[in-house]
């Protein structure tokens, strides 16, 4: 009996020495040494906790751990995809980068340089655009050949130098025009004055009118005179001055509509309109 026991105790104690021996000794980064066991299964990508004693446990960091024993933990599956991060590579270790070798793209030439008027006679949708601008620059001149009283033709045919026609509808728009000054025209309110510069061929206007029938200027409405009564029923004379009236569409048809018909009306049948414009009487 006293031999069984004997043996308990000798192999209780050679299980304190076996397990006092399996412990490890780990050196850490700060100079600090720690004793104890790993638990593996406490393993994570932070750390490790380590059992120092019976109910004692301490947990360190893969990052405090000396590189040493961060290789002997690479030995070990179950630790090594944790600390092989924080496992410095020797730098004759390192494996060499390839060289890496931009390659450029092939690009299009560019093309070569030219003037603005060059470019555009370079390409169809260039040439139709100058053709357009050169047209529109003598139809301009045309307007304003128009508009200043200028001819037509000598205008036109300015603008349609190159280059130099350009400036032709600026200049001739910037010349005073050639129409008949407003002071030379006779003043509507003086029937007489009118009268007086009546063209030759006012017969042309109404074959039908006496000698003696005033012809005014403006926009009139005048009656014939009867030559067989003795007192003759003249109407008034209406007339419509410039600067008083709008001469639009609206007025045209309002006030003088019996005027254009096919059938003459018997208001209107012996009425004759007269115009007076800057361009001569109608």
């Amino acid at each position: 009996m006293v031999r069984k026991l004997w043996l308990l105790l000798c192999l209780a104690a050679s299980g304190l020495l076996v397990a006092g021996a399996s412990a490890d000794t780990f050196k850490l980064a700060n100079g600090e040494t720690i004793v104890g066991d790993v638990m593996q299964t406490t393993a994570d990508e932070q750390g490790v906790r380590i059992k120092v004693s019976e109910g004692d446990y301490t947990t360190v960091k893969w990052a405090n751990f000396s590189q040493e024993d961060l290789k002997k933990f690479s030995s070990n599956q179950k630790l090594e995809p944790y600390v092989v991060p924080f496992i410095d590579i020797p730098p004759h270790s390192r494996v060499k980068r390839a060289d890496i070798t931009v390659k450029e793209p092939p690009r299009p030439a560019q093309p070569a340089q030219q003037t603005l008027l060059g470019a555009l006679c370079s390409s169809t949708l260039g040439l139709v655009v100058v053709m357009v601008l050169y047209a529109a620059n003598i139809f301009a001149g045309y307007e304003v050949a128009i508009f200043r009283g200028q001819a037509p033709m000598l205008v036109g045919g300015l603008a349609a130098i190159p280059f130099l026609g350009l400036a032709v509808p600026v200049v001739f728009l910037a010349l005073p025009g050639k129409h008949k000054s407003t002071a030379e025209e006779p003043s509507l309110s003086d029937p007489a004055s009118a009268a007086a510069r009546l063209p030759a061929r006012s017969e042309e206007i109404n074959p039908m009118l006496g000698e003696g029938v005033r012809r005014p200027t403006g926009l009139t409405v005048s009656h014939t005179e009867d030559a067989d009564t003795q007192k003759p029923n003249v109407p008034e004379m209406l007339v419509y001055q410039r600067g008083q009236y709008t001469f639009n569409r609206r007025f045209i048809e309002t006030k003088f509509a019996g005027f254009f018909g096919v059938v003459r009306r018997d208001a209107e049948r012996d009425l004759v309109l007269l115009i007076n414009s800057a361009r001569g009487l109608y």
